[in-house]
């Protein structure tokens, strides 16, 4: 985004701190990018420490830090919100990002306990920690706007193995629940729900699954990007969406509302 467009729209997250797991790549990096254009300290937490260094050199150490951060522990989670409240003094903004896709397979009797569970683990257990060590020093504070990615797979089936559309399930379920336990301290929870964009991970599933990259979408001429979906969560993350709490915002150019083997319209006009 111009210097120029920022200016004229101003800075929509100054003075705001922002934590984002999974921000070494993808959708996470993006998304870091955008909020430090728009004013904000970003905490990169992530389990790839060069990848992550050098995203903070790209964005600049004035405006960004990491730290190594295994959703999947406790302790590390802990220790990345103890950090960015250390280093910057406050936490406004948990962008609970850090996901996997796991195994291709689509049939339930050929799943791998295991990586069921790791899927789960990552997904959604990641959220829920992110989003409870957010919380402890969010409700001190007096208010704060924790994101987590879910995706359109929280919302329909059939899109990707069990694992990874159980887990957004889940996460869209830990979205509403945490929203209404913690909109009595002024803290709003959302998630947002892209539709699949070409990012290294899902070029690696769709390659896996022997999938084209080329994907349908109900909306013309229009690719999903990553930087479509971080500006999702700049919304979700600025003063912009402050009544807005336990909203799943959908970034899918309306591919959950149709049915592509079924419809009256042609797709081809």
């Amino acid at each position: 985004m111009g210097s120029s467009i920022l200016s004229a729209i101003g800075r929509r997250l100054e003075g705001k701190v922002a934590l984002i797991t999974g921000a070494a790549g993808g959708i996470g990096k993006c998304t870091a990018e955008l909020f430090c254009k728009h004013g904000a300290k970003v905490m990169i937490a992530d389990i790839k420490d060069e990848l992550a260094h050098s995203v903070c050199q790209d964005i600049g150490p004035t405006s960004a830090s990491f730290v190594h951060c295994d959703v999947t522990v406790e302790s590390d989670v802990q220790n990345a919100v103890d950090a960015t409240v250390s280093k910057y003094g406050a936490l406004h903004n948990m962008f609970n990002n850090a996901g996997i896709v796991g195994s291709n397979t689509p049939n339930i009797p050929h799943d791998d306990k295991a990586d069921f569970e790791r899927i789960l683990s990552v997904n959604v257990t990641g959220a829920f920690l992110g989003t409870k060590h957010a919380a402890r020093v969010m409700i001190p504070a007096g208010g704060g706007s924790i994101i987590n990615t879910a995706s359109v797979c929280s919302v329909m089936g059939g899109l990707a193995p069990h694992s990874y559309t159980t887990s957004k399930h889940a996460v869209l379920g830990l979205t509403k629940n945490t929203a209404v336990d913690l909109g009595r301290y002024g803290i709003r929870v959302n998630s947002v729900s892209p539709y699949l964009v070409i990012t290294p991970l899902a070029k690696e599933f769709l390659k896996k699954a022997n999938m084209p990259e080329e994907v349908y979408s109900n909306l013309k001429g229009v690719v999903l990007k990553t930087e479509d979906v971080a500006e999702a969560v700049l919304y979700l993350g600025s003063d912009e969406s402050k009544y807005v709490s336990g909203h799943n915002l959908v970034v899918d150019g309306g591919y959950t509302i149709s049915n592509p083997a079924f419809t009256v319209y042609d797709q081809g006009n």
